[in-house]
């Protein structure tokens, strides 16, 4: 039987600057006090610190990141548009990382549903129009051996059915173009990783399998 995709745990230090975070946004919406809202300005700005000691930002390119959130936090929503043709997968080049590959996709905006999100998401990005016919997995990017970021998120994967074809919005990605299993090219890590492409041929071989999930 197929194997889901192993799980990888998280650093520590991720989970306290993830937390810590959480905690500062939700206690800055939340308070009318001017001293508790200092206070957790600080938490924020340690959030930060742990963030930048561990990774590779730029300065202040994490505090710029915590100050565009606002309101209780939750989990943000990354979807990712599953093609197949001809026992290949359809890959788009990721400008914003240095042009290596991964699945068309992004974050769910407000008040879209993720499977119209998804659509559009692979229309904009691969110029292909799709129908989501299903979802393949839900994964918390944290366990799954995605590089560190500043805020939790879960990613989605839904297959989808390939209709016709358009002009993609050439602004962050570029060459879509479809790869055998073993032909899979640098990819985008933050966005998709090897074990998450391999299982995703796995759903392709055998139709019959549940939703990954966790």
């Amino acid at each position: 039987m197929p194997k889901k995709v192993v799980q990888h745990s998280k650093p520590s230090w991720l989970t306290w600057a993830q937390r810590i975070q959480a905690l500062a946004q939700s206690g800055l919406y939340y308070t009318s006090d001017v001293y508790d809202a200092e206070r957790f300005r600080e938490l924020s700005s340690i959030a930060c610190e742990i963030m930048e000691a561990n990774t590779l930002s730029q300065p202040g390119e994490v505090r710029m990141v915590f100050a565009s959130q606002s309101g209780y936090a939750t989990p943000k929503l990354d979807i990712r548009g599953v093609v197949f043709k001809e026992d290949k997968i359809l890959l788009v080049r990721e400008l914003q990382d240095q042009g290596k590959w991964t699945l068309p996709g992004g974050w769910v905006d407000i008040n879209e549903p993720p499977s119209q999100a998804v659509e559009r998401e692979v229309r904009e990005e691969a110029g292909k129009i799709v129908k989501a016919v299903k979802l393949l997995a839900l994964y918390d990017s944290n366990q799954h051996g995605h590089p560190p970021l500043p805020f939790h998120s879960y990613k989605l994967f839904f297959l989808c059915e390939m209709l016709g074809e358009t002009i993609p919005a050439p602004y962050e990605t570029a060459e879509p173009s479809f790869f055998a299993q073993q032909e899979i090219p640098e990819l985008s890590t933050t966005r998709v990783t090897h074990e998450e492409i391999q299982r995703l041929f796995e759903h392709l071989r055998d139709p019959s399998l549940p939703a990954d999930f966790d």
